[in-house]
């Protein structure tokens, strides 16, 4: 009997998208629709990419690690690889399909 892995649960070659967003100067309702547009983002992409906040007043040292000079931005990794930073929101029609196409081929990844 094989369980099924809680949907949390991502494979190990899955990519995380780090939303990193500034300590102060948003407006509620502003944040709100931002999380919101970033729940849809996370639909599209599906299991492949893990769309992750990281706000600089809880998490100031992850923020500061990726040496980010303006935020918001984003940042696309896997397992510890920097594949794509942009400045700004993950934001548009064919934001999804970019950071797909970031990820490569994912058929054979765990073969060497």
């Amino acid at each position: 009997m094989t369980a099924t892995p809680a949907p949390s649960l991502l494979p190990a070659e899955a990519a995380m998208l780090l939303v990193l967003l500034p300590p102060i100067g948003t407006a509620p309702q502003v944040r709100v629709a931002t999380l919101a547009a970033l729940a849809g983002l996370q639909r599209e992409v599906g299991a492949a990419i893990r769309v992750l906040t990281v706000d600089e007043v809880s998490h100031p040292s992850v923020v500061h690690s990726f040496q980010a000079t303006d935020l918001p931005c984003f940042v696309l990794v896997r397992q510890g690889v920097e594949l794509l930073r942009q400045g700004g929101l993950p934001e548009g029609e064919r934001i999804g399909s970019l950071l797909l196409e970031k990820l490569g081929p994912v058929c054979g990844a765990a073969s060497d």
